[in-house]
């Protein structure tokens, strides 16, 4: 037996339906009570202010980073959002746009699909970082996950890692496509086995994207890799969260199985577009469409 199998078989956790149905349902009923205006407002500084169009360009690029440069001008008493994320084309402009302390995320590794070479995925990835990326989004290979090759796959994530060098290293596990949430929370252990610094639900390329279901299991995944490691991996919900409902559902499940000590833009991230502006007009109880 393997090193890595010797690890995969530490974390043999398992979900019943009904157990995550029934606590999902108390965890909702309770994020009402997280539903005010602070929260609001740590939502929006966890925020990865996300622009994946096939439309992008450097003119609209550069034009939502100035929206970021002026956003402290524009709302004094409000955190900005932890990063912005875009495509690896598009991170030069945003690093000589950017004056505010951000980060600098980008998809990498032959985002969304995966399905390219592993030496592509390792060049796109070191090109995003010499462009100034300060994090790095990219999706196991889902194929070879459900094939049941999982050293394949924690490999190619550490050879992905290694490439980051600095760059904080967020790995998609495409909750949607894994048929179970057994499946979520074994690639979740597969992908922070491999060094991951975040596991993040999914690309917002297919359908369903961000689950409650898959925020579950992959905080449980993170609680049992900090209990038997000592390592904090952060979790990064996205794709398709838009209302602050929504957010503060994510924050409070986040909340309940890993503790106040995650809910901070370190440990803790929303992949939006929409959302920024949904949460700035809860806040100042007015229609905002600034970003």
């Amino acid at each position: 037996m393997s090193n890595f199998d010797k690890t995969m078989k530490l974390y043999n956790r398992k979900f019943s339906d009904n157990e995550v149905k029934n606590e999902l349902e108390k965890i909702k009923t309770k994020s009402e009570e997280n539903k005010n205006k602070e929260i609001y407002k740590t939502c929006f500084n966890c925020i990865d202010l996300t622009s994946l169009n096939h439309t992008d360009s450097e003119e609209s690029i550069a034009k939502l980073t100035q929206k970021v440069n002026n956003f402290e001008d524009q709302f004094p008493e409000m955190p900005s959002v932890a990063a912005m994320c875009v495509y690896p084309s598009m991170v030069k402009t945003v690093k000589e746009t950017l004056t505010e302390d951000i980060g600098i995320a980008s998809v990498s590794g032959g985002f969304p699909s995966s399905q390219t070479f592993i030496e592509v995925k390792i060049a796109e990835t070191a090109m995003c970082v010499l462009e100034g990326a300060t994090e790095i989004d990219v999706v196991i290979s889902i194929g070879k996950f459900l094939s049941g090759d999982y050293e394949s796959v924690a490999e190619e994530i550490s050879e992905i890692k290694a490439s980051c060098r600095g760059a904080h290293l967020k790995t998609i596990i495409e909750s949607g496509s894994l048929q179970s949430i057994d499946n979520i929370y074994k690639a979740s252990i597969i992908s922070m086995i491999a060094e991951s610094d975040f596991i993040k639900t999914s690309t917002g390329k297919t359908e369903p994207a961000a689950t409650p279901e898959a925020a579950y299991a992959m905080c449980y995944a993170i609680k049992d890799f900090y209990e038997k490691t000592g390592k904090k991996i952060g979790f990064k919900a996205a794709g398709g969260i838009a209302t602050p409902e929504e957010a503060v559902y994510y924050y409070s499940i986040v909340e309940e199985i890993l503790g106040k000590e995650w809910l901070n833009n370190e440990l803790f991230r929303i992949g939006a577009s929409r959302l920024s502006n949904h949460l700035l007009s809860s806040i100042y109880e007015k229609e905002i469409k600034y970003f």
